[in-house]
């Protein structure tokens, strides 16, 4: 599982002209779920982002998780963070789960992440065509590979 974390000051997602869903301040989180990704990696790393220090304390420092200063979340389902890019220009998306695996782990993952932070989740629409909005706070922007845990 790979994830993409942004910290927002907002974002959004809109699906055919409909805004579905929208925070402030909190995280974005693209996440991108690859063969072989299964619930022992969900249950690694949606604590770890819910606890990962990136906001700012009242000196600035980034000493606070998304719980600590009271934010909120989105994820967004993103297979094309599995692209590889070794030969020629056109990215292959082979390692990428294919739907009937990877949207029942999203769903998890988003379920994970909403009783992680104590919050309901944002999420887009699997498989949707999604225009995704944020204003990046920083710019604070953390990748994480669940294959890259050790």
């Amino acid at each position: 599982m790979r994830a993409v974390i942004q910290r927002v000051s907002s974002a959004s997602v809109t699906i055919d002209g409909e805004v579905v869903s929208s925070i402030g301040t909190g995280l974005m989180v693209l996440l991108g779920i690859e063969d072989g990704d299964s619930a022992e990696d969900i249950a690694w790393l949606a604590p770890k982002i819910a606890r990962m220090r990136i906001f700012g304390d009242d000196a600035g420092l980034m000493n606070l998780s998304v719980t600590d200063c009271g934010g909120e979340a989105i994820v967004v389902s993103q297979f094309t963070l599995h692209a590889s890019t070794k030969k020629g220009n056109r990215p292959s998306f082979i390692r990428a789960a294919r739907p009937e695996i990877s949207k029942p782990l999203y769903e998890q993952f988003c379920a994970a992440l909403s009783t992680e932070i104590g919050k309901p989740v944002g999420t887009g629409r699997f498989a949707a065509d999604m225009k995704v909005a944020l204003v990046n706070d920083g710019p604070v922007t953390i990748v994480i590979d669940t294959k890259a845990r050790e």
